[in-house]
């Protein structure tokens, strides 16, 4: 929790929600313990759900913010609340999964979207493998054109991509 930069990506997430609507639902995957990105999305004024595996992370989320839905669990298995949302964001999340995963999650985030709903998350756009620095897992990207492909598959059209305020790659896909 203490190393994770509380500014990157909140300018890129609050840039996001402009396309949202105001009373906004929005699913943060891999939550953690909130900040900097749920933090600054339930300080703007939308409805936040959580999801993380990590019992201390959902621990840490819910005293920060108690009245937020968060669920402990893997966002491969999660049920997602069984509802559709707004907007879906992957802050640093996708890369640690098995390229597999990622894949079959792309599916599943789209299934929970809202027509017109928006996907944003990071991911290199180089393909490669590496040791996260904030998780030491092994990360997989699997580059911009494979993602690109796996989200059109699954419905989801690219809208935007470009560097967070941390050079982290990031994707932007609508739905419909």
């Amino acid at each position: 929790m203490r190393q994770r930069n509380a500014s990157i990506g909140v300018a890129t997430v609050r840039h996001w929600t402009r396309e949202l609507p105001p009373d906004a639902t929005i699913l943060d995957l891999g939550c953690g313990h909130g900040i900097p990105i749920s933090q600054a999305l339930i300080h703007d004024g939308f409805e936040v759900y959580g999801i993380d595996a990590s019992p201390a992370m959902v621990a840490a989320f819910r005293d920060r913010f108690p009245h937020a839905p968060v669920a402990c669990e893997p966002v491969e298995l999660s049920s997602f609340f069984g509802r559709t949302f707004d907007g879906v964001v992957a802050w640093g999340l996708l890369f640690l999964l098995p390229a597999e995963t990622q894949v079959t999650l792309i599916q599943r985030i789209a299934s929970v979207l809202a027509l017109g709903g928006k996907f944003l998350f990071t991911a290199p756009e180089r393909t490669g493998t590496w040791i996260d620095r904030l998780t030491g897992r092994e990360s997989v990207s699997l580059g911009g054109e494979a993602y690109r492909a796996n989200l059109a598959a699954a419905g989801l059209t690219i809208v935007g991509e470009g560097q967070d305020e941390g050079d982290n790659h990031y994707y932007n896909a609508r739905k419909g």
